[in-house]
């Protein structure tokens, strides 16, 4: 029988079902055409169990439009047409195969039409007027004849797909685009499929764009011909969801002026020539709230507000995080707002899912198509203690090179995995930090978490030693090498852009159980702090710093930490209206002590020094007096001559608040004199300079008050202290008033103000008061 019809037709040329029941129907007709009376008599004696089969049933069966056939029936036809049995296999598998594509929606996913717009669509206003502003650009214009392509990109849940579904919907209720909608699944990240492949997309768009499954052909570059060709002149949307590459789409665009193609990828598709990139970052609170009220209901949001506020907080403001909880919350009316926000706090990726659907398997489909050293890197930078980090961070938290460490950074963020919100530095969203902790192993943390926080270490004593600030050097080697700084201005950058990060490896330091690096890292903190006038900070990081010392048996250390915690708090309490310094002065009497039983001098006369400022503060200034004598004594029988200088600046302070200029002027400027001649700290040289224009402004002397003033803004301004900047700031106004040059003085008050404000000091009321009554008389202040 074959002989006389040539070769039967081959059933896994089948792209569908409809394609199959055609491919059935030349198997009849290479079988001779015989009738549906004569097939049904050869079929019935070959079912499984034999029986009587009308002919009607054959109709039926090779009636094109069938959504589902079956099996036993069409094996019967295939074998009562003569096929043997390996070919009999072949069309049982095609069949299979057409029927399991069927289920998920063709052979790509492709549909002729866009999917619902959802009811709940929330936010996104910016992005969606860029989207339609683009679509709907004059045609006159410099890309007449180019197709708009717009690339909506972001990490998983965060909205892409409904985001490219509303601006189709809302251009076609426009009026636009309305001939033609293609709408594909690209399963660029499908658990059960693999990506989609590109020639089999378009025989799909060939097909619903009216081409006979026939005359489609085999050669992808000929089937992307055809589809151009077949769009050409059609107003058409083109939804290319969830892409897995540039290549993969790029044959999917077609030519013409007149089509919009909407792409989403969770991955970067920064190479796709003429699209314009829209990437999505997570909701604002705002909108996070609006996406839960349309789900859950206004009213029941508005009776728990800020568990609502916990709630989105949770959600990491993830729209899909969102919308599932929400769900969640929908179908559990009996649930209040604040349990659910508990839920989500004690396990939150666990918490988050509704029904059958869920966070975490969205999250592990990105991960696992990671190669395995990016999955590495993600792994551990959810041990990053703080909230951003550098290529130089990440290459000591995974032991790898900086160039090694910023490629896969890099990597993370075409994956939109990572967030890139300043140059050279990467972001991690909370649900993905939670889920990376997850999925390191326990040793690789501990081990990561301790070789960051010794690099860190490392990196802010070489900052300060550039800076030329005596700090204590770190006592555990670090296994990567640490940031070194050419400059005074790019040690000082970097101690400002990781100042966040610092505070957290401090305290994931303390945590870990690494007492040596704690109490040495909080102490340099703390001086940072104390510079940038952030007292309050400067006291937590030094009671954390006290705390290390003791646990790690370091009396020396613990004697130096006591004493910068009585200054922090002799400090606060001294700005208060009633201030309380017994507990300032606790600390540093205990700090004295600490320090002479363990030999340590240097700590010694430091400690006095304290304890005698904060004895100034409470007006016991015959006794302060004694413990400033004895800080000289020591530093003198010592030849310390830094500790000398010091000394002298402290015992000119002491006279200064009990108003006998003369000798508080003599002893600064014996100070000066000695601390100009070495290489002393640049804070004390500034304050120290501040207090000799202080003098001289008081005594009347305004020329050399206003040189000294000016020496001092410079310094705080070079080196960054921004207290010191706001204070001789406001002393040089008073200088410029008493001197009569009241616009001079506005623009310094006016300046400083603003700076006291930022630090939130209540000074800045103190500017103010000088700005509102402008025309005082000059020797005022």
């Amino acid at each position: 029988m074959s002989e006389l019809y040539g070769a039967a037709p081959e059933p896994a040329q089948a792209v569908d079902l409809a394609d199959y029941v055609r491919l059935l129907a030349e198997l009849r007709a290479w079988a001779g055409m015989p009738s549906y009376r004569v097939l049904a008599k050869r079929v019935g004696p070959l079912m499984r169990p034999p029986r009587t089969v009308s002919p009607s049933t054959l109709v039926d069966a090779f009636r094109p439009g069938r959504r589902r056939l079956d099996l036993d029936l069409v094996v019967a036809i295939v074998r009562a047409c003569g096929m043997d049995e390996p070919a009999t296999a072949r069309w049982r598998e095609a069949f299979l195969k057409v029927h399991r594509l069927a289920k998920s929606g063709g052979p790509v996913g492709v549909f002729g039409q866009l999917p619902s717009d959802l009811a709940t669509f929330t936010g996104r206003r910016k992005e969606l007027a860029g989207l339609i502003a683009d679509a709907t650009r004059h045609p006159k214009g410099d890309h007449a004849n180019t197709v708009v392509i717009s690339a909506i990109e972001g990490m998983a849940g965060v909205g892409k797909t409904q985001l490219a579904i509303h601006a189709a919907h809302e251009l076609l209720r426009a009026g636009r685009f309305t001939d033609t909608q293609l709408n594909v699944n690209l399963r660029g990240f499908d658990p059960e499929h693999p990506p989609a492949d590109p020639s089999a997309v378009l025989g799909a768009f060939l097909r619903q764009l009216g081409v006979a499954a026939q005359q489609i052909p085999e050669n992808q570059e000929e089937r992307a011909a055809m589809y151009r060709d077949r769009l050409r002149g059609r107003s058409a949307i083109v939804l290319l969801d969830n892409a897995a590459s540039e290549d993969q789409v790029r044959d999917l665009i077609p030519a013409g002026p007149d089509c919009l193609v909407l792409i989403t990828s969770r991955r970067s598709l920064a190479g796709l020539d003429g699209a314009t990139p829209y990437l999505l970052d997570t909701f604002s609170e705002t909108e996070s709230l609006d996406l839960l009220i349309r789900i859950t209901g206004r009213d029941r949001v508005a009776a728990e507000r800020e568990a609502a506020a916990r709630i989105v907080e949770c959600c990491d403001h993830l729209p899909l995080a969102v919308a599932l909880t929400a769900a969640r919350l929908r179908s559990r009316p009996a649930w209040s707002l604040v349990a659910l926000a508990d839920q989500l706090e004690a396990g939150r990726l666990d918490a988050i899912r509704a029904g059958g659907r869920a966070i975490r398997p969205v999250l592990d489909l990105s991960y696992r198509a990671l190669p395995d050293p990016v999955q590495h890197m993600f792994r551990l930078l959810g041990v990053h203690p703080g909230p951003d980090l550098s290529a130089e961070a990440a290459a000591a938290l995974t032991g790898r090179t900086v160039t090694q460490a910023r490629e896969t950074l890099e990597l993370l963020v075409d994956e939109n995995m990572l967030q890139q919100r300043l140059p050279g530095r990467y972001e991690l969203h909370d649900l993905l930090r939670a889920h990376a902790i997850e999925l390191a192993a326990q040793e690789e943390v501990a081990t990561a978490l301790v070789r960051v926080i010794v690099w860190y270490a490392h990196s802010v004593f070489n900052a300060m030693t550039t800076l030329q600030k005596v700090v204590e050097p770190p006592a555990v080697p670090s296994e990567s090498n640490p940031a070194t700084f050419a400059s005074h201005d790019a040690a000082l950058a970097w101690l400002t852009a990781e100042e966040t990060n610092l505070e957290h490896v401090l305290q994931a330091a303390a945590e870990a159980g690494q007492h040596n690096t704690t109490w040495q890292l909080g102490r340099t903190l703390r001086r940072i702090y104390s510079e940038r006038g952030r007292i309050a900070d400067s006291a937590k990081v030094s009671q954390v710093t006290v705390e290390a010392a003791r646990k790690a048996g370091n009396r020396l250390a613990e004697g130096r930490a006591l004493f910068d915690l009585a200054w922090a708090y002799g400090e606060l309490e001294r700005r208060r209206p009633n201030p309380n310094l017994g507990e300032a002065e606790t600390h540093a009497r205990q700090a004295v002590d600490l320090c002479d039983g363990a030999g340590d001098v240097h700590g010694k006369v430091q400690a006095l020094n304290g304890l005698a400022r904060i004895l100034g503060y409470r007006n016991q200034h015959a006794e302060a007096l004694h413990c400033y004598e004895e800080a000289l004594a020591i530093s003198q029988e010592r030849r310390d001559l830094k500790a000398i200088g010091t000394s002298h600046c402290n015992i000119g302070t002491l006279h200064f608040v009990r108003n006998d200029y003369d000798l508080a002027l003599a002893s600064y400027l014996r100070s000066l004199e000695i601390l100009d001649a070495l290489d002393f700290d640049s804070y004390g040289i500034t304050m120290l300079i501040g207090n000799i224009a202080e003098v001289y402004r008081l005594t009347g002397t305004y020329d050399k008050a206003l040189s000294y003033e000016s020496r001092r803004l410079a310094l705080a301004r070079a080196y960054g202290y921004t207290m010191q900047e706001a204070e001789s700031l406001l002393a040089t106004g008073d200088i410029q008033s008493c001197l009569g040059d009241t616009p001079a003085a506005r623009k310094f008050w006016a300046e400083s103000a603003t700076l006291y404000e930022q630090l939130g000091d209540p000074r800045s009321s103190e500017a103010r008061q000088r700005l509102s009554a402008s025309c005082r008389t000059p020797g005022i202040y």
